[in-house]
């Protein structure tokens, strides 16, 4: 395997394709203050980040049994064009909540363009080379993580911001191009009996209960009618999707997921993980700038010692598991990232950037072994037809950890911050140092379940050879 294989331009297309998304995950901080200075709209600039949020995890799921009927390549194909038509959009925007409403249609894109990346490495590399492939996708999240940032701020320093929108538009068409050319499947054609009520009742039922997530405590009070409203009407939709995905013949979300051990655990690993990262990112350079005045580029630095850890350890994961297997390579990685965040949570009275970019490397590392072990565990115990619902499950869950954390973890922050538009250093200090005892809890849970994983045997030249790569 590599770049040179008959593999490798469906690896750099798909690694290009993964950019997208990764990118558009860092480049837009750095530029809202210059995007609000031009269309006006503060209190609705977090909308710009939580529409993307909701609309991705959204559609998700469903993008991921739509590629087990068609296939793969339809599907990213779409999300890309989506992605590439909601950029152009973002780039033309008139106004905040335009903006905002075009920042929902990249999500829809990025809905498919995630999964579908990860799902056609599982198609295409043995569960032995797909350690090392995820390693490589890890790597361009860790390249993102930088290059994002800097794009954004080099882009709102000459008041140009649009271009955090339309440098897109390349990186779209080379991806497109280079997936048209170089992937080919071999998708059975049979008919199918596509379940739209199951769809909507999940799009709907899960938009609401995110959106209650997202904006309780925030745009309206826990206990207000909205919140009461959003939970309630979304539970019900949620129950009603549940009952007619128990009769539909191909249900968008089958319930077996849920119901196999090794699926159900690394699905719970998957939210960990989600909720692990926000809570990490949203509050280490908060920390650090405000308790101890770092500029903001030393703190990124700190942060950027987790993405540095992540790709390093996947790399490597692959021989772990090749050896001892899954559910111990998802222990060992799952124990390191406690460690890292007990370090983080023991030392957060006394700041220190050397020692918090310590403890998100070991974080970073753990994460390396357990998230990309648990996925590719999932991965290699269904047959072709059923890996795009299982990898597209397990993104869904790590979406709602994220979507889940922000709110949790804010809360709790807001304890001690309280209503101060700049709480003083010790404010921050207090909040921080709970959010990270917050972390590392939810990080035991997240060993828990790795440690409920079943033992199970590690095929390494399983592959479905589904997708036939061609020079």
């Amino acid at each position: 395997m590599g770049f040179r294989s008959e593999r490798g331009s469906v690896l750099v297309a798909i690694m290009v394709t993964t950019g997208l998304v990764a990118i558009d995950a860092t480049i837009l901080a750095t530029a809202v203050p210059t995007i609000v200075d031009d269309l006006g709209g503060f209190s609705q600039f977090p909308w710009l980040f939580s529409i993307y949020l909701l609309t991705q995890a959204v559609s998700l799921p469903i993008y991921a049994k739509l590629s087990d009927l068609f296939g793969r390549k339809p599907i990213i194909l779409i999300g890309i064009g989506l992605f590439l038509f909601g950029s152009i959009l973002c780039g033309f925007a008139w106004s905040m909540p335009a903006l905002i409403a075009f920042r929902a249609v990249q999500g829809l894109g990025a809905g498919a363009v995630q999964p579908m990346s990860i799902t056609i490495v599982g198609d295409i590399y043995s569960v032995a080379e797909r350690a090392k492939v995820q390693g490589y996708l890890a790597s361009v999240w860790a390249v993102s993580s930088v290059v994002g940032p800097s794009l954004g701020g080099l882009f709102a320093q000459l008041d140009a911001w649009r271009w955090v929108f339309f440098v897109n538009i390349p990186l779209c068409l080379l991806a497109g191009w280079m997936l048209v050319r170089h992937l080919h499947e071999k998708v059975e054609r049979r008919e199918h009996r596509i379940d739209y009520l199951g769809a909507a009742l999940l799009a709907v039922a899960m938009t609401l209960l995110i959106l209650a997530v997202l904006e309780g405590g925030q745009a309206w009070a826990w206990n207000s009618w909205q919140s009461l409203g959003a939970f309630g009407l979304g539970g019900a939709l949620l129950v009603a999707f549940v009952l007619v995905e128990r009769r539909a013949p191909e249900p968008i979300l089958p319930l077996w997921v849920f119901r196999r051990r090794l699926l159900l655990t690394t699905t719970l690993v998957s939210f960990g993980v989600g909720a692990l990262l926000i809570g990490l990112t949203s509050f280490v350079p908060t920390y650090l700038e405000g308790s101890i005045d770092v500029v903001p580029l030393l703190a990124g630095f700190a942060l950027a010692a987790l993405t540095l850890g992540w790709p390093l350890a996947a790399g490597f994961s692959g021989r772990f598991y090749l050896r001892i297997g899954f559910r111990s390579t998802a222990l060992i990685g799952g124990g390191l990232a406690l460690l890292g965040t007990v370090l983080l949570a023991l030392f957060a009275r006394t700041p220190s950037v050397a020692l918090v970019a310590v403890a998100c490397f070991i974080v970073g590392l753990g994460m390396g072994l357990i998230a990309s072990t648990t996925l590719i565990a999932a991965q290699a115990s269904v047959e072709w037809g059923e890996r795009g619902v299982v990898t597209g499950t397990n993104l869904f869950a790590r979406s709602i950890g994220s979507a889940v954390a922000v709110a949790v973890f804010g809360a709790i922050a807001n304890v001690w911050f309280g209503e101060a538009q700049v709480p003083s250093p010790d404010a921050i200090v207090s909040g921080s140092a709970a959010v990270f005892v917050a972390i590392a809890v939810v990080m035991a849970g997240t060993w828990l379940a790795a440690f409920a994983m079943p033992r199970t045997p590690v095929a390494p030249r399983e592959t479905d050879a589904v997708a036939e790569p061609t020079a």
